[in-house]
């Protein structure tokens, strides 16, 4: 570990803890000005300017410019009174982040989760520095499936870095929403927060009416009886637990958010924002805690279903298995009732000269008799048993 993370890591044994910010509607910042692919670069010799996506300061609502270097921005910001600097970063190596969290005094700890990246949603305050991490998603319509991004925020009293790890969000939108609202943008590092907050939330919106549509389909299919919908109810149901670790926590940021209005100042008209942003989180958290009581109740149904098709075709070949056994009962009956007069006409067919009843006169009639009695009685008998 480096000096610099050593003495941030002692630092970080005071206490800490408090929110100050919420999200709703909105876009997300900065994929389309994004140059470079989708691999992460090297993380050893990478200068910092390698991973801005965009950079620029803004007073009164206003961009006054956009530096050619983070460097410029570190000198001249604290020369500016009221002046905020808007960095954003996409998939930065360690180092770059590290240098970032260097020039502006950013928490080893906060540092340390944007570096890892996959954390759950949360709010943390760091002395005058708020850290917010978020999780987007945005469906695919031809796949059919859920793609999640996020997006890290450290939010000062003049600054605002957004640390993106994915293409989604896109946060050019919210910079250009904000940049076309100079008196939302003038409300300084909050706003920046509340819109990108604003951004993730709406962008669950077509989220949710995809998954809507994929439970519809997927309860045509049950009914259906299509074999393969349970492999795609176990898929939806992953997708939509993963949706529900996104949606869930924000509602804790956004109370955090709003206990914090009055301890640190938060503009009226941005509480009514941020409150609108909360209005429409818990609704979708609703929704996603929905679908997964639906979609457990729908797999309990198909198993059901499955099992009484199971007990169905079981019925089915127990009866045809019984009917089998009519048949066979019958057709041994016959062979029994013929057997006997072909056993009798067999002994009476040898050739021995001593035999009894071979010159009697009767005989010939006594041994047909005797095959019709015996036919007839082991007709009596089978019959009695219903085996005819």
């Amino acid at each position: 570990m480096s000096d610099w993370r050593v003495r941030a890591v002692r630092a970080s044994k005071r206490p800490f803890f408090r929110p100050t910010a919420r999200a709703d509607h909105a876009d997300a910042p900065e994929h389309s000005m994004d140059p470079r692919s989708e691999q992460r670069p090297d993380t050893e010799g990478v200068s910092l300017e390698r991973s801005v996506v965009n950079a620029a300061m803004y007073r009164d609502g206003r961009r006054i410019e956009a530096p050619a270097s983070l460097s410029e921005i570190y000198r001249e910001l604290p020369d500016r009174p009221g002046t905020m600097a808007w960095i954003g970063l996409f998939r930065p190596a360690e180092a770059q982040l590290l240098e970032a969290a260097d020039r502006f005094n950013l928490h080893e700890l906060a540092v340390e989760d944007a570096i890892v990246a996959h954390q759950r949603p949360k709010l943390e305050r760091y002395g005058d520095t708020l850290f917010v991490v978020l999780r987007a998603a945005r469906y695919l319509d031809e796949a059919e499936e859920v793609d999640f991004g996020e997006i890290h925020l450290f939010v000062g009293p003049d600054f605002v870095l957004t640390v993106r790890h994915s293409q989604a969000p896109d946060l050019s939108a919210v910079r250009r929403r904000l940049e076309d609202d100079p008196e939302l943008l003038a409300l300084g590092p909050e706003a920046v927060l509340y819109a990108v907050l604003d951004a993730v939330v709406d962008g669950y919106a077509p989220v949710i009416a995809g998954l809507q549509h994929d439970i519809d389909e997927i309860e045509t299919e049950v009914f259906g009886g299509d074999p393969q919908v349970s492999r795609r109810i176990y898929e939806l149901s992953r997708e939509v637990i993963e949706l529900q670790r996104a949606t869930r926590p924000l509602l804790e940021i956004m109370k955090s958010l709003e206990a914090g209005f009055g301890k640190y100042g938060t503009d009226e008209e941005l509480q009514r924002y941020l409150r609108d942003v909360a209005d429409h989180a818990t609704y979708a958290a609703e929704r996603v805690d929905g679908f997964r009581q639906m979609l457990q109740n729908i797999l309990t149904v198909n198993a059901t279903l499955v099992s009484q098709r199971q007990n169905e075709e079981m019925k089915q070949l127990a009866e045809a298995g019984h009917a089998q056994n009519d048949e066979i009962k019958k057709i041994s009956s016959w062979a029994a009732i013929l057997f006997a007069p072909t056993l009798i006409g067999t002994v009476y067919g040898m050739n021995f000269d001593e035999m009894p009843e071979l010159h009697w006169a009767f005989g010939y009639p006594f041994a047909i008799g005797l095959m019709g009695v015996v036919c007839v009685g082991l007709y009596l008998i089978f019959k009695r048993r219903n085996w005819l």
